[in-house]
This record gives structure tokens, C-alpha cells and sequence, in this order.
């Protein structure tokens, strides 16, 4: 239930109805990160088997001029291209990398990274913060990549953000979803688009993550490194289709102990 006693399974982000941010509406739930791909080429396939609308470009790594790159690749399949702020660690280092990508890629969204250390790459909480609410200022649709935290998602969606992407796991990890409990209190608590973002390793992760009410889920590594990137991305995209579905049809209830699925009236009596 949300805030305002709502069931998000029957707001405006129906499976059927695909993934809403800001307004704009998507199609597929899958949102694939650009990084750690073997070639363009698999890049390009896996694409096309998640049905991924929206892919993430780090600016650092990508020239928008250049002519055989991955803008290529995503012009040819019609992605949305979501610039991300990957390296930060700095408020003002996230805030000016947004606005080169602006002025680069000629879009106000970027997912917001900020990260507080090199070895966990988690989010740094209050520079995360400082960035989020001086780039909403600045007229950006803000998706920022979140801690775990119900509190600082909460933070989040209060200065503005069109969605808020908190971690299942740290980057690259493929430990799936560590605490399932926060990441249900996020979604029951949101009046925004809840992203699970990180930590993602199989499908099973991918649909444990809609299961919990992610509206959706960004992954990277999880397709980008498999041994089969392309087959990888199509389990992934069954997972994600799968696990909505799950979440809105309503799971029966835990039980410490059976309960006949068959009725016992009617039986009949021997001996």
C-alpha cells in the first residue's frame, strides 16, 4: 500500500501499461546499462532481445561525434539514450558532468551517480543529495542510483526526483537482492517510479526484484558479462515480464504448514 492507502499493483505502472517516468511511457520494464560488453555488435543483439527502450551512457566514455560507436548502435535500435554521472564522487563533479551531457547528448534526464568510495561504489548519501536537489533546479528529470536506504529515497523523491533507483546489491556484484525488506519498504512508500538498480545477477534476481514492486530494473554486468550475453538479455527481459506479473496478480500467503489446494467436501467415505 502506499502512502495515501493506494495499491500500487493497480496504479498507473500496470504491466500492461509499461514503465512511466515523467510522464513518458515505455513499452519494457528493462533498462540495460552500455558498459562491459565484448563488442558493439553483441551490444547491439542484446538490445534487441531484451527489448530494451532505454540504455545508459557514461560521458566519459563515449564521444557523441564519433561515427562507428555505441550512439550508433543505439540510433540504429531506437533506444532512449539515458546519459549517467558514472566516476563522480563529488556533488559539484556529478552536477557539471550532468550538464556537459545535457549540452552533449541535448537531453534534460541523467541518472545520477555519486559514489562515495572505489572498492563497495556505493552511494555517497548526502553529496547524492546536494546533486539531486541543484540539478532538479536546473530543470533535469534526476534518476538517481540510491543506497538501500528508505530514508534517503524518501529524501530523494521529496527535492524532485522522476524516480528513485536504490541498489539490490553493490555494482557488479551479482549478489542479487541482499535486503528484500528495505527495498518493499521503498516501494510501499513511493509515489515515484522505484528502479532497482545494481547487484542483479540472473533472472531470478530480475523477477525477485518486480516481485517486491520495482516498477522496473537496470542492469549491466548481469547481461554484459554473461558467457552468452544475447541469450542472458532474453531471460532477463521473460524475468522482468514475469515478475510484474507476479506482483500484480497477488502471491497466495506464507504458511508454516499445508493446506490442501483440493476441497475436502464431497469426498467420498470407505470402509
Amino acid at each position: 500500500m502506499t502512502q495515501d492507502g493506494g495499491d500500487r499493483r493497480a496504479g498507473a505502472n500496470a504491466a500492461g501499461e509499461g514503465l512511466e517516468i515523467a510522464g513518458r511511457r515505455w513499452r519494457s520494464r528493462l533498462i540495460l546499462g552500455s558498459g562491459g560488453f565484448p563488442s558493439l555488435d553483441v551490444m547491439g543483439e542484446a538490445i534487441e532481445a531484451a527489448k530494451a527502450e532505454i540504455v545508459t551512457v557514461a560521458l566519459r566514455r563515449v564521444d557523441p561525434a564519433a561515427r562507428g560507436s555505441i550512439m550508433d548502435v543505439l540510433e540504429r535500435h531506437g533506444c532512449f539514450l539515458l546519459p549517467n554521472t558514472a566516476g563522480c564522487y563529488t556533488a559539484q563533479d556529478a552536477v557539471l558532468t550532468a550538464r556537459l551531457a545535457r549540452e552533449a547528448f541535448e537531453t534534460d534526464w541523467v541518472k545520477l551517480e555519486v559514489i562515495g568510495d572505489d572498492r563497495t561504489l556505493f552511494p555517497d548519501g548526502p553529496e547524492l543529495l546536494e546533486a539531486a536537489e541543484t540539478l532538479v533546479d536546473e530543470g533535469f528529470v534526476v534518476l538517481p542510483y540510491a543506497n538501500d536506504d528508505p530514508i534517503l529515497n524518501r529524501r530523494l523523491e521529496e527535492v524532485g526526483c522522476a524516480a528513485v533507483m536504490p541498489l539490490g546489491a553493490p555494482i557488479g556484484s551479482g549478489m542479487g537482492i541482499r535486503n528484500p525488506y528495505n527495498m518493499a519498504i521503498i516501494v510501499e512508500q513511493a509515489g515515484v517510479p522505484v528502479i532497482c538498480d545494481a547487484g542483479v545477477g540472473t533472472a531470478s534476481d530480475a523477477a525477485i526484484a518486480m516481485e517486491l514492486g520495482c516498477d522496473g530494473v537496470l542492469m549491466a554486468s548481469a547481461i554484459a558479462r554473461a558467457e552468452d550475453p544475447v541469450k542472458m538479455a532474453r531471460a532477463m527481459r521473460g524475468a522482468v515480464e514475469a515478475g510484474r506479473l507476479a506482483y500484480e496478480a497477488g502471491r497466495i500467503p506464507r504458511r508454516t504448514h499445508a493446506r490442501a489446494s483440493t476441497p475436502t467436501a464431497g469426498v467420498p467415505e470407505f470402509g
